[in-house]
């Protein structure tokens, strides 16, 4: 069975930064595109970034360009997000999700179109404040 499990929210101060972790098990998460997303509350879940799984091609909405940094570990069959100077904006569940690595492309020029994911995680929560 396909799994991928989110770790790493927490409550942080504004300026503040978080590792989140998606670590995957059932399958090989090295030949999957994976995408970090989040729902804030009371809106929309919206595509945050994503790795492709071949040359590490990254895609990063223009919110967290510049603070936010997608990497994957294949060997530990996981992925992260380095978030950096966090925002109270930023506060939202995050979620993990995996598309099949030939999607990539679609996946950058949807801005990360969630029906091209079919495994997701349970979500982590992630809290922007002072």
């Amino acid at each position: 069975q396909l799994q991928l499990v989110e770790s790493g929210g927490g409550l942080v101060q504004p300026g503040g930064s978080l590792r989140l972790s998606c670590a995957a098990s059932g399958f090989t998460l090295e030949y999957y595109a994976i995408g970090w997303f989040r729902q804030a509350p009371g809106k929309e879940r919206e595509g945050v970034s994503c790795i492709s799984s071949s040359d590490g091609s990254t895609y990063y909405a223009d919110s967290v360009k510049g603070r936010f940094t997608i990497s994957r570990d294949n060997a530990n069959n996981t992925v992260y997000l380095q978030m950096n100077n966090l925002k109270p904006e930023d506060t939202a569940v995050f979620y993990c999700a995996a598309a099949p690595h030939r999607l990539f492309p679609y996946l950058i020029a949807t801005k990360m179109r969630e029906v091209a994911f079919g495994s997701w995680g349970q979500g982590t929560q992630v809290t922007v404040s002072s």
